[in-house]
């Protein structure tokens, strides 16, 4: 080769190497994460979970074929303000005494001082939003009369979602005062009830046109208000879904999830995308067999959902996993997916589904996994054991492969499972954490009573 040639070659090597680091880093690029969270969505549901299910779900479904499908995936407890702290937080909720729910002016229950999937991702150069249900509390200003369900326009909010993560928040407090609208930290509006969602809508497709404009990764958090009462679907959805106005309502629901899809393939950004939609515990008052039981309940009726998972060229398409999740998990997958550790003190609770997402798991990612209900009873479910602690002392287990109904206490036979179970239990609840780590301190005492396994006959 003569010097002009291997002078031309050089040149080219170097005029390739900076296309090739730019290729490189647009590949890993850190995705973009979008989570959905539907309220009171039970598990039967959309008809991919559901084959003769009466409702019609044609987005979630389209999330079905489009990506990974879930079979036993949990929310951290059966109602709707615990589930949301261990979303945002990667903890139990249990560990802070939370069971119930919060009203629409209660104080807030997450510190500011406690790291948020939104505030880890902040740090680590992400946009963030929360737009739709907060039910987490806020500290309202003095010309609030907390007693009510309405704070005037004009009134401020302080400890809310931009003090813990996010850089926009709109949306609303409860579900009892969602025409209440709040952006960042003051109502800005009062909206009827209809007009709610489609606000809500609006807001979700702008920020997304916008993140597409400024560029860089964002995180949506997007908790939805169907199919939740209140039931108030719009005219242009009447009969959608050919059933009810609930059908309708949820409907709706899954019409909001279509337009986020939609948006995100207009501007380009389906392909780097990972996009969530899951529910936040059961459907209210309705029973989905083979499941026992509904909202509110501690039996899988209560706290088992829906999980459908979007993201192309790392999920495959049509996929199903039946490994047992939790919505604790978010924060963690977000911290493997970005490649960034997560502090000792944060998400204790919190395990990486990403494995499960990639097809790579050998293994279950969870040890095991804990479940709340409102009246203070506690489950911890390892494998296909379950094991129920009611708070009046009673226990009861399942082995839910054989016995998804939960009709069988088979307790008292097992007792050596019991045994084993409540030690793993009340190792979790020592240690302040159920992932490896240094001891954490829990909020509150966390008590499983001692006395012996006893029976209680399904509901029917």
């Amino acid at each position: 080769m003569s010097n002009l040639a291997k002078c031309r070659s050089a040149i080219g090597l170097l005029l390739l190497v900076p296309w090739v680091q730019l290729q490189a880093a647009e590949s890993a690029a850190p995705p973009n994460i979008v989570f959905i969270l539907l309220d009171d969505m039970g598990y039967g549901q959309p008809p991919c979970y559901r084959a003769d299910s009466e409702f019609k779900t044609p987005d979630l479904d389209r999330l079905a074929r489009t990506g990974m499908r879930f079979t036993d995936a949990h929310s951290a407890a059966a109602v709707c303000t615990p589930t949301r702290y261990g979303v945002l937080t990667g903890r139990y909720p249990s560990r802070i005494g939370q069971f119930g729910v919060l009203t629409t002016f209660s104080r807030p229950i997450i510190p500011r001082e406690r790291l948020t999937v939104a505030s880890f991702l902040k740090q680590h150069g992400y946009h963030t939003a929360c737009i739709g249900k907060w039910h987490l509390g806020m500290n309202w200003d003095g010309s609030v009369d907390k007693k009510g369900d309405a704070a005037p326009i004009g009134a401020r909010a302080t400890d809310g979602p931009t003090a813990l993560g996010f850089d926009v928040f709109a949306g609303y407090t409860h579900a009892r005062n969602i025409g209440m609208i709040v952006e960042q930290d003051k109502v800005v509006a009062q909206v009827t009830e209809v007009e709610t969602q489609p606000w809500l809508t609006k807001k979700a497709l702008e920020y997304i046109d916008g993140r597409a404009k400024a560029g860089g990764p964002f995180f949506l958090y997007l908790p939805l208000c169907p199919p939740h009462t209140p039931i108030v679907p719009p005219p242009e959805f009447d009969g959608k879904s050919g059933v009810d106005k609930y059908g309708d309502w949820l409907y709706q629901g899954d019409w909001i999830t279509g337009q986020v899809l939609d948006a995100l393939d207009r501007h380009g950004l389906t392909a780097n995308t990972l996009v969530i939609a899951t529910s936040d515990n059961g459907a209210a008052g309705r029973v989905y067999a083979p499941l026992r039981a509904s909202k509110s309940s501690i039996y899988e009726g209560g706290h088992r959902v829906p999980f459908l998972v979007q993201w192309p060229g790392k999920v495959k398409p049509g996929t199903v996993c039946d490994d047992t999740i939790c919505l604790n998990d978010l924060m963690a997958t977000c911290a493997e997916i970005i490649g960034a550790k997560l502090p000792d003190n944060a998400a204790e609770d919190s395990v990486s589904i990403l494995p499960n997402l990639l097809g790579t798991a050998k293994a279950p990612v969870r040890e095991a996994t804990i479940h709340q209900s409102p009246k203070g009873d506690l489950a911890i479910r390892k494998g296909d054991w379950k094991l129920i602690f009611f708070k009046n002392g009673e226990r009861e287990l399942y082995n839910l492969q054989s016995d998804l109904s939960e009709t069988n206490n088979i307790a008292a036979a097992n007792s050596e499972v019991v045994e084993r179970l409540t030690v793993l239990m009340r190792r979790y609840i020592a240690d302040g954490r159920s992932t490896p780590g240094p001891t954490r301190q829990n909020d509150v005492p966390i008590e499983i009573s001692k006395k012996k396994a006893g029976r209680k006959e399904p509901k029917k």
